[in-house]
């Protein structure tokens, strides 16, 4: 299919050829008929990304500053290398449109049906494609008699209605709307349906007429505004006023300031300076209110991503509310769109339409349409590989977010025995691209394409943590070698099944410890295996907070306790309890687990406890300072101590002597053993590498959930091993 995207790295608007994407649980599959392009909102996007990267530094301090603490803590390479693969990730343009339904998912099958007419909003879901895949959410039906052309508004015309909403607009109200682009001249048309006195100003008078034709009783330019807005409101000013301008200036907010009446409300609809002068907005006591996209839900994923309800007697109007009701108000003639359409292009013209909104063109309403089906005439990506390259091993991706994009793709493209097969990904576009620039034989939305390619030796697993079980005894019952992206499970239950498959497949399964494998790590592990008695081993991780609301968090992740500790509980298990190749040590077996959770978002301390009385301790925290090093780990035993400090060194003292194991040039980043890991995975297919056992690796798993046990119930968990 075709799909309207842009490069964050250079600005350029593309319009390409994606895998069609796949219909998940909670989703309906839409075929879009038509789409709108918010001039304003796209255009900011636009100039965003054409800015270099000190110019886009300049535009978001904030992270800026992110990177700079990164660049500090984690290196120069590894830092570029993670931001050049977010700015070269192609993103999705587009987030109001209406279409047809074509497929539906399960949960969602009550309420839709194939053929249904319905409006789709969402950045990332209501995109400018031939095909979107929408949470039930964000996705309601049209009425009969309302056009797809007019359908496609419905998005902005809920940012609009939450709005006039959140001013508490009532019958005979005075209100004024601040700027007359696509949202203001919207908001114009509802506050006019709901009964108030509606002026508005917009320097570009052609918009104002626009305006007094949706409803608008006097719609004029900035000068008569100041010389009448008196006389219109009877003296004593204005009841409400939206600001639906967008400009860095502080002007329209000081403004509100004189035209507001005691005690009103300004509302910010669109993004203006926010210094407001202080005294004249509490001598009238005016309440200022930012209004939050299309209203209650928007950026709560249980809501938008999970199809979650709110109770009704507590919130009335979501934002799935929203935008049945503004279908509802254009199905009575009430909201008047069409007014605002200025341009139509086809989907294959869409360039056309962001030139114009590039070049600041006389336009307002931009709507993209679409072919009927038979007639549309888009390629599909290759969706099965040449024949196999003899004497490699192809591997193929499922799942290519953040991290296989930036850190595993890389590695696996340097693998002389590697041959990059297929990627998946669940949207369609990560894969085309992730495709593109690695040369990869196919790209495609369902996984069912790397199942069947018998070209396909081994699958790495890298979606979502809740969906790693189901997808690796799928790819083990297959007959592939597989790499799961850690954690393997959140249940002992699913454990215990990938254990099973594993070992009847016969196939090297790898789960991502790469820590085991790091150059940094590994001279310790020779040092401390060398020591006999009881050993001891601490790991501090300064992990830093994760944004509220991120899929770490839900069932999808499973927290950064099972998704993320994993690692450090691997490593001493690692550390202490598993024994060498062909060393005489014996083997210290994991005996009990324990543990506590701090005040914090994400504070944990674990304590292993192993047969020989050797204890590892993990402690994690969340609430440290971002610019520090993030992992150290100190080993002490038999008179030494050996410390690795954040991958960058590794020393070991002994008898007042301290040498060093290891050290890298701080510019050249960290060696955490992905790439070694790697080496092994593969080599162990080609009988010419090592790896965990799989015994080893789905113990190492189960500690995790050990260590949620403990913190449950308050008790130390004794291990049966």
């Amino acid at each position: 299919m075709k799909q309207v995207v842009q490069n964050l790295r250079s600005g350029k608007v593309e319009l390409r050829d994606v895998p069609t994407p796949s219909v998940g649980r909670m989703e309906v599959l839409v075929r879009t008929q038509a789409s709108l392009i918010s001039a304003g909102t796209e255009r900011m996007m636009m100039e965003f990304a054409g800015k270099s990267l000190v110019g886009k530094a300049k535009e978001r301090p904030d992270l800026a500053s992110k990177v700079i603490n990164k660049m500090q803590r984690d290196g120069v390479v590894d830092t570029l290398s993670s931001v050049f693969a977010r700015l070269e990730e192609p993103m999705p343009l587009g987030y109001s449109a209406a279409g047809e339904v074509i497929g539906v998912g399960a949960g969602v099958a009550h309420e839709f049906a194939i053929g249904d007419r319905v409006a789709v909003a969402g950045a990332g879901q209501a995109n400018h494609a031939e095909v979107n895949a929408v949470p039930r959410n964000l996705c309601v039906k049209l009425p009969e008699g309302v056009a797809y052309s007019q359908g496609c508004y419905a998005t902005l015309a809920s940012i609009a209605l939450h709005g006039v909403r959140n001013a508490d607009v009532k019958l005979g109200d005075r209100v004024l709307v601040v700027g007359l682009g696509l949202v203001g001249q919207l908001v114009a048309q509802l506050a006019a349906a709901a009964g108030a006195r509606v002026a508005a100003v917009d320097p570009n008078l052609e918009r104002c007429m626009l305006a007094r034709q949706g409803g608008a009783q006097w719609a004029v330019g900035p000068s008569a505004l100041a010389e009448g807005w008196k006389q219109f409101t009877d003296g004593r000013g204005f009841d409400a006023i939206l600001i639906c301008a967008a400009t860095d200036s502080d002007g329209p907010i000081e403004q509100a300031a004189e035209w507001a009446r005691d005690r009103a409300t300004v509302i910010l609809v669109g993004k203006v300076g926010t210094r407001f002068p202080y005294a004249t907005y509490m001598k009238k006591e005016l309440t200022v209110r930012v209004s939050r996209s299309y209203g209650p839900g928007r950026y709560d994923p249980a809501f938008e991503v999970q199809g979650m309800s709110y109770p009704v007697g507590f919130v009335p109007w979501t934002e799935r509310e929203n935008l049945g009701e503004v279908v509802r108000l254009m199905g009575c003639g009430k909201l008047k769109v069409d007014l605002l359409t200025t341009h139509t292009f086809k989907l294959e013209e869409a360039l056309k339409g962001y030139e114009l909104i590039a070049k600041g063109l006389p336009c307002l309403g931009v709507i993209l349409a679409y072919q009927e089906p038979g007639t549309r005439g888009t390629k599909e990506p290759k969706a099965a590989a040449a024949p196999k390259i003899e004497g490699k091993v192809g591997v193929s991706l499922l799942g290519v977010g953040g991290y296989a994009r930036s850190v595993m793709l890389p590695r696996l493209a340097k693998m002389a025995n590697v041959e990059l097969r297929g990627v998946v990904s669940k949207g369609g576009l990560s894969s085309a691209h992730v495709a593109a620039k690695y040369d990869v034989g196919f790209a495609v939305s369902d996984a069912d394409a790397i199942w069947k390619d018998k070209g396909t030796d081994a699958v790495m697993i890298m979606t979502r943590h809740n969906a790693h079980a189901a997808q690796a005894i799928q790819a083990l019952s297959a007959g592939k070698h597989v790499w799961v992206e850690k954690p393997l499970a959140l249940t002992m239950d699913d454990i215990a099944k990938v254990e099973k498959a594993a070992n009847a497949s016969g196939k090297a399964l790898m789960v991502g410890f790469n820590r085991r494998f790091s150059p940094a790590l590994v001279p310790l592990k020779d040092k401390l295996s060398a020591v006999s008695g009881p050993k001891q081993v601490l790991v501090r991780v300064n992990a830093g907070r994760l944004e509220d609301g991120g899929w770490q968090q839900s069932d999808e992740g499973g927290g950064r306790l099972l998704g993320e500790v994993c690692h450090f509980t691997d490593l001493c298990v690692w550390l202490l309890g598993s024994q060498e190749p062909g060393s005489q040590v014996a083997k210290a077996v994991l005996e009990s687990v324990h543990a506590v959770q701090g005040a914090g978002q994400d504070d944990y301390v674990i304590t292993l406890r192993f047969s020989d009385g050797s204890v590892g301790t993990v402690f994690y925290s969340s609430e440290g300072d971002a610019s520090q090093a993030k992992e150290r780990v100190e080993v002490f035993g038999g008179g030494a101590i050996g410390v690795m400090d954040n991958y960058m060194s590794t020393t070991w003292a002994v008898n007042g002597r301290k040498r060093c194991l290891y050290k890298k040039p701080m510019w050249r980043g960290q060696e955490k053993g992905q790439s070694e890991a790697l080496v092994a995975w593969v080599g162990a297919m080609q009988e010419s590498g090592e790896i965990p056992s799989v015994a080893e690796l789905c113990e190492s798993s189960r500690v995790t959930l050990w260590a949620a046990e403990s913190i449950e119930t308050g008790e130390t968990v004794r291990v049966n091993s």
